[in-house]
């Protein structure tokens, strides 16, 4: 683990449809090498939150019932990876999710976040796909504790007794996003926006297929692998620029 740690990994940009595992699998990048998650919700939150002048500017936009632009995401992102816990990489989680998106981090990173002297890693593009019926199965079938926040799944991890969780009790329940109607026009807005995403990286041969019907942990096993064998190719002594 602390050779893991030690590691430069580079950029890690993780796409998917909703219910592929995209969380779950940035989290234990996370836990694997040692570097940040950065989830455009979570970023757009804590602005909100700290009422930073980007903050400010989205909760107004937000409140007028509109959608937060590309530019407004884009300063945020690059704010938080000039933060020094990037510097040996980080996982994207929700970012890009527009081709316009991917084209300004590619831009980002050679004007800003390498140093010239350096070995570059572009973004390693994780594309987690899973069949149509499964994404169903995953998103329907998902169940919550209110109390403590665990996840079931009706069909794969089930409570021990139906809608009760087996920690504290409590009566599970479904988001409303979860629901089949819902879950349809999630998976509409992921084809007309993010697709473009990985058609963008395929064109430039930077997309790397892994089979998300899988359990967790060789999926997880598979997406280290890749990211080591790159770190091996290029050397570990490669090192971001630092702000």
């Amino acid at each position: 683990m602390a050779s893991e740690i030690a590691q430069y990994i580079g950029p890690v940009v993780l796409l998917g449809p909703p219910g592929a595992g995209k969380g779950t699998q940035a989290k234990r990048l996370v836990e694997r090498y040692g570097v940040p998650q950065i989830s455009t919700g979570d970023l757009l939150r804590d602005n909100v939150k700290r009422e930073t002048p980007l903050g400010v500017e989205a909760k107004c936009v937000m409140t007028r019932g509109e959608l937060v632009s590309d530019q407004l995401v884009c300063e945020m992102v690059a704010g938080r990876l000039r933060e020094t816990d990037c510097d040996r990489g980080f996982v994207l989680d929700g970012f890009p999710r527009t081709a316009a998106q991917a084209g300004w981090l590619d831009a980002f990173l050679e004007n800003e976040f390498f140093d010239n002297a350096c070995q570059k890693l572009p973004p390693i593009v994780v594309r987690l796909d899973l069949d149509y019926n499964q994404l169903v199965l995953r998103i329907t079938g998902r169940r919550s504790c209110p109390t403590c926040g665990r996840i079931y799944n009706v069909h794969f991890q089930p409570p021990c007794t139906d809608a009760i969780c087996d920690l504290d009790g409590s009566p599970l329940v479904t988001r409303s996003d979860d629901r089949e109607e819902v879950m349809k026009e999630r998976l509409n807005t992921y084809d007309a926006q993010t697709r473009p995403v990985a058609d963008y990286y395929g064109r430039q041969g930077r997309v790397v297929l892994v089979n998300a019907d899988q359990p967790m942990g060789v999926v997880a096993a598979q997406i280290a692998g890749m990211i080591d064998a790159r770190s091996l190719l290029q050397g570990t002594q490669a090192s971001p620029r630092h702000f």
